[in-house]
């Protein structure tokens, strides 16, 4: 089935775009979240009349993301997790976690934005992409630290004091 798309889909196409999808996909999801239309001749032509509106409304998406990534790049957050023995957590840090963490410091990021290469699950620096728009990416720094403990700096000579004290 044909489709005119109404908003960018990941690994489909974007805004305007005319594509070949499976029935299903069309009828049951595209077309009742309207993302999506029926590609006839009619909405050929509207799609076409509204491609003007779509590019000055893309624009000011960017310029949006644009600020917002300007305003997050360079930024370092701090997350406390539990820890085990040898720096493993027990879990990982989320997404969620990273986008609630922002907010704390005054910023508000969807946490779908947020890209995790791979799971964090030790303590330390980790670098994480936040694609806020399609042509418009940041980068952050997640500092996870054991549970009690301010910076991961820290965290040896806390340890340190702590093993002096029970000598």
């Amino acid at each position: 089935m044909k489709v005119i798309l109404t908003d960018e889909i990941r690994g489909l196409g974007t805004r305007g775009d005319v594509v070949t999808v499976k029935d299903g996909y069309a009828r049951n999801y595209l077309i009742p979240k309207n993302l999506a239309r029926e590609a006839t001749s009619g909405n050929l032509k509207t799609v076409e009349q509204q491609k003007k509106k779509w590019a000055t409304l893309a624009q000011q998406e960017k310029d949006a993301a644009q600020k917002a990534a300007d305003s997050v790049k360079g930024m370092k957050v701090t997350i406390s997790k539990r820890v085990g023995e040898h720096g493993q957590l027990f879990g990982s840090v989320t997404a969620n976690e990273i986008a609630d963490a922002l907010e704390a410091k005054g910023i508000e990021i969807d946490k779908r934005r947020i890209e995790l290469a791979h799971p964090i699950k030790n303590i330390g620096l980790h670098d994480v992409d936040v694609h806020l728009h399609r042509d418009v990416a940041a980068h952050i720094q997640v500092e996870v630290v054991p549970l009690g403990v301010e910076r991961l700096e820290e965290a040896p000579a806390a340890a340190a004091a702590g093993e002096a004290a029970s000598e």
